[in-house]
């Protein structure tokens, strides 16, 4: 009988091409994680930044609240017993009767005092909002304007008035997001070979701009 045919050895992938392709596979990994985190804080900036560009063309009716009240005569004591310097947040009690009286968080925002009158300012993105306390009278004014929801995503793009908590979310947004490109860039450079317009429209990116800040702003 003849002989069988002998078995073609399979040919076993090289050590670099194993290291090609686990990189790789790590790039796709980092890239898709960092776009679900950065999801969201990428939508809401793109949204925000053509709001904000087009700020004065969007019309918007602020909404304005007035209360005039006063201070009952207990809390009106504990009130002028505190030590207190410039900058003091007001009476836990205190605060506690005005947010159920105002509908509006005073939470210990400080407040400015002096002999005759304690003021508290109280901005948030979206509002501004400010409450005096007359010391001697008790009479309290309050006031709250809301811009609407525009002006509130505007306000959390730019991190006014936000407060840390927002700061750091801010941050994390932006580290994801950075992942998420240069990671891009990396599988960009990874397959450029196979998709001859990968650097023209690199390039374009960045050009573009370029000559716009040089010789289009004024």
């Amino acid at each position: 009988m003849p002989d069988a045919p002998a078995e073609t050895p399979e040919k076993t992938p090289s050590r670099r091409g194993k290291s090609a392709s686990s990189w790789g596979r790590t790039l796709i990994a980092w890239h898709w994680i960092s776009s679900a985190v950065s999801l969201v804080g990428m939508l809401l900036f793109a949204i925000t930044g053509i709001t904000l560009n087009h700020a004065s063309q969007i019309e918007t009716e602020p909404e304005t609240r007035s209360i005039l009240t006063e201070l009952p005569s207990d809390l009106r004591a504990v009130l002028n017993q505190q030590k207190h310097d410039d900058e003091a947040a007001l009476p836990g009690e205190v605060a506690q009767w005005l947010s159920d009286e105002t509908s509006y968080s005073i939470g210990v925002r400080k407040a400015e005092w002096s002999d005759d009158e304690v003021y508290l300012s109280m901005p948030g993105p979206g509002r501004d909002a400010w409450l005096a306390i007359d010391r001697e009278s008790g009479e309290i004014e309050f006031e709250e304007t809301r811009r609407g929801m525009i002006s509130y995503l505007n306000d959390l793009h730019k991190g006014r008035y936000t407060g840390p908590a927002w700061r750091w979310t801010l941050d994390l947004f932006a580290i994801a997001t950075l992942v998420f490109c240069i990671t891009g860039l990396l599988l960009l450079i990874q397959h450029a070979r196979r998709r001859r317009m990968t650097w023209p429209l690199v390039g374009l990116g960045f050009i573009a701009p370029f000559i716009v800040a040089v010789l289009l702003i004024h």
